[in-house]
């Protein structure tokens, strides 16, 4: 009786249009953030590393470089965070979680490209 409310609670908060990608790609992740009052969408681009959970618990995870860091973050693909997906490019893994991208830097990060 419960698990029916809590999955029927759960199907009306997901997304209509979730964006199609995988790991391996490059995406721009649009995310709110809120500043005290205000808020604004701030862009993070980056490559999937991993993708985690099903259906409404679904998280995916966007590693970057920025200054010789390695930046890594992780959002919930249904949250009112998550403004908008874009695809940047297909990447061509044969993993599925790319945690070896942890230990690299420059050129030695990339992912090949699949060309369509």
């Amino acid at each position: 009786m419960n698990s029916e409310i809590i999955k029927e609670l759960e199907q009306e908060q997901l997304k209509k249009e979730v964006p199609q990608f995988n790991v391996g790609d490059t995406v721009k992740v649009h995310g709110l953030i809120k500043e005290g009052e205000k808020e604004r969408i701030q862009v993070f681009e980056g490559t999937v590393t991993k993708i985690v959970g099903g259906g409404f618990k679904t998280m995916f995870t966007v590693r970057k470089n920025s200054n010789g860091v390695g930046v890594d973050k992780t959002w919930p693909l249904h949250s009112p965070s998550v403004v908008k997906v874009d695809l940047v490019r297909r990447g061509k893994v044969r993993r599925a979680k790319l945690n070896y991208l942890k230990g690299r830097v420059g050129k030695n990060a990339k992912v090949k490209e699949v060309l369509r």
